[in-house]
C-alpha cells in the first residue's frame, strides 16, 4: 500500500487544487462564487445535522436595548449608532464545539451574537469572546470543526484529532493561546468580552470610507474559572451559564456592555504592519486606540426559549446603510454560509418569524412562496423586477454600499503578507508580555494536560514545536514536562 495520500476530491470525485486557500481576484481580492469546491464544502457542511445548529448548539440568550451615548457620524452614516439611538436588540451566547446538552463550562471559545432591531433594518454582528479566530480561510472552516467535534467511528472527541489540525495549521496559535489560557473558561456569560472579531467597514454620510473592529466590554469585569472549578461545575450544572444569565436578570441585576471600536482609515490598511483583513491577528490599541460608540444592557428574559433563541437566526450578511464587510476571507465565506445555514436549519422564511423579523423598518422584497411562508404581498403588488407597476425600486443613494479596490487574475493563495505577520507572533506577545506569571503557570499546566493525552508520537512532537513557535521558553518547559526532547525554535 502506498504512503501517498489520496488527491483531495469533490464529492463528484473530481480532483481539487487546494484544501487550504479560496479562489480569490487576487490576494486580497474577493472570494468568487464560482469557487466550486469552496461553495460545496460550506453547503454540505451547513446540512450536516439536524435539527441543531452545527456550531454554537449550546447557548443561551436574552433581550435588551443599545443606546449610543458617543458621536461616531464621522466614521457612519449608520442609524444604529447615531448620537442618541436607541434599539431593541438580541444578544445569544454560546459554545464554539459543544453539542446540545453539553456542559457550559468546557474551555472552548464562546460565541457572543448580536441582533439589533434598528430603524434600517436588522444589523447583527456574529463574533466571539476572543478577537481572533483559528483560521483565515474559510475553506478550512469544516475541516476545523471537524476536528473539533466526534471521531464518526466511536462517537468521542479527540485529542489526537484537535492538535493534528491545529499543528499543521500554524495559523492558529494566537487564537489556540487565547483557548488554553484563563480567557478559555469565562466565570459566566455576564462577565465575559465579546468581540466583532472581524474587520468590517463602515462609511459615513459623505461617502468616506473606514475600516473598523467591535468590542463589547463588560462592565462587571471579566473574570475566569480555573481548571478544577470549571471541572466541577460540569458535573454540578450543565446549564451553569444559561441559569446564571437567566436567574440576574429575573432579580433585575441587568448586566451591561460598554461598546468600542478601533477605526483604521481606508488607505492605512495597505501598508499596515499586519495584514489588517486577517482574521488571526489584532490591531494592537497602541496603533488604533478604542473609541467610545455607546452601551447595550440585557434587561428581559426570552418567554419562550425555542421559539426566541433557538429559531434566533443570526447571519453577518444583515447589514445596514453605513456598514458593510472588507476583503476578510473568512468573512466574506460567511455572508454567504450563515443566511445560508439558517434557510436549512430553520426554513425558507425564517425571516418571518418575530424574532428575526425588522421590528421598525418595512419589507419591500420580490421574494415569494417557500415553506412556512406567513408574509406575502398584496395581489397586485409585482412579482418581478423592474416593472411598470410601481413596484419596489432599489436605490443605492439610500443603501450606500461599501467598496475596496481590487485587480488581479484568479487564484487561489494566501492574502498579501504585511511587514510584522507571521502566525506565531501575536500569540508569542501574549504569553510573554499579557499573561501574568501566574496565568503563565496555569497555561503551562494546561498545554501538559493536553500534551499528555496525545498518543500518536508525530503529533506530540508537532505540538512541542507548536508552542517552541509561539516561546522557545515555554516550549522547551512542554518538551520537558511531556518527557521529550527540546527543538529548535527555528525550524517550522
Amino acid at each position: 500500500m502506498s504512503d501517498k495520500p489520496h488527491p483531495t476530491t469533490t464529492q463528484s470525485g473530481t480532483p481539487v487544487v487546494s484544501d487550504e486557500h479560496s479562489l480569490t481576484v487576487g490576494p486580497d481580492g474577493v472570494t468568487v462564487l464560482h469557487d466550486r469546491y469552496l461553495v460545496e464544502k460550506l453547503a454540505q457542511f451547513n446540512r450536516e445535522r439536524i435539527p441543531e445548529r452545527i456550531v454554537h448548539a449550546k447557548g443561551g440568550g436574552a433581550f435588551g436595548r443599545l443606546v449610543i451615548t458617543g458621536d461616531v457620524s464621522a466614521y457612519t452614516r449608520a442609524q444604529v449608532f447615531a448620537p442618541g439611538a436607541d434599539s431593541e436588540m438580541l444578544a445569544r451566547f454560546s459554545t464554539v464545539a459543544g453539542e446540545q446538552g453539553s456542559p457550559d463550562t468546557w474551555r472552548d471559545v464562546r460565541g457572543f451574537a448580536l441582533k439589533f432591531y434598528s430603524a434600517e433594518g436588522n444589523f447583527d454582528i456574529v463574533g466571539n469572546n476572543t478577537p481572533v479566530f483559528f483560521i483565515r480561510d474559510a475553506i478550512k472552516f469544516p475541516d476545523f470543526i471537524h476536528s473539533q467535534k466526534r471521531l464518526p467511528g466511536s462517537g468521542l472527541r479527540d485529542l489526537d484529532m484537535q492538535w493534528d489540525f491545529w499543528t499543521l495549521s500554524p495559523e492558529s496559535a494566537h487564537q489556540v493561546t487565547y483557548l488554553m489560557g484563563d480567557r478559555g473558561l469565562p466565570s459566566n456569560w455576564r462577565r465575559m468580552n465579546g468581540y466583532g472579531s472581524h474587520t468590517y467597514q463602515w462609511i459615513n454620510a459623505a461617502g468616506e470610507r473606514f475600516w473598523v473592529k467591535y468590542h463589547f466590554i463588560s462592565r462587571l469585569g471579566a473574570a475566569n474559572l480555573d481548571a478544577a472549578e470549571a471541572e466541577r461545575i460540569a458535573g454540578v450544572n450543565a446549564d451553569f451559564y444559561r441559569q446564571d444569565l437567566y436567574d440576574a436578570i429575573a432579580r433585575g441585576d441587568f448586566p451591561t456592555w460598554d461598546v468600542k471600536v478601533q477605526i483604521m482609515p481606508y488607505a492605512e490598511a495597505a501598508g499596515y504592519r499586519f495584514n489588517p483583513f486577517d482574521l488571526t491577528k489584532v490591531w494592537p490599541h497602541g496603533d488604533y486606540p478604542l473609541i467610545d460608540v455607546g452601551h447595550f444592557t440585557l434587561d428581559r428574559n426570552p418567554r419562550n426559549f425555542f421559539a426566541e433563541i433557538e429559531q434566533a437566526a443570526f447571519a453577518p450578511s444583515n447589514l445596514v446603510p453605513g456598514t458593510d464587510i472588507s476583503p476578510d476571507k473568512m468573512l466574506m465565506a460567511r455572508i454567504f454560509s450563515y443566511a445560508d445555514a439558517q434557510r436549512y436549519r430553520v426554513g425558507t422564511n425564517y425571516m418571518q418569524l418575530p424574532v428575526n423579523a425588522p421590528h421598525a423598518a418595512e419589507v419591500h422584497s420580490y421574494s415569494q412562496d417557500g415553506a412556512a411562508r406567513h408574509q406575502f404581498n398584496d395581489p397586485t403588488t409585482p412579482v418581478y423586477a423592474p416593472n411598470g407597476f410601481n413596484g419596489p425600486v432599489a436605490d443605492p443613494a439610500v443603501a450606500l454600499e461599501g467598496s475596496w479596490e481590487s485587480d488581479g487574475e484568479l487564484v487561489r493563495t494566501a492574502a498579501s503578507l504585511h511587514a510584522e505577520d507571521n502566525d506565531f507572533g501575536q500569540a508569542g506577545t501574549m504569553y510573554r508580555q499579557v499573561f501574568t506569571p501566574e496565568q503563565k503557570a496555569r497555561f503551562l499546566a494546561t498545554l501538559t494536560g493536553q500534551g499528555q493525552g496525545l498518543t500518536v508520537a508525530a503529533i506530540k512532537t508537532r505540538f512541542v514545536q507548536y508552542w517552541t513557535n509561539v516561546d522557545a521558553d515555554l516550549g522547551a518547559q512542554v518538551a520537558g514536562a511531556m518527557g521529550l526532547p527540546a527543538v529548535d525554535p527555528n525550524a517550522q
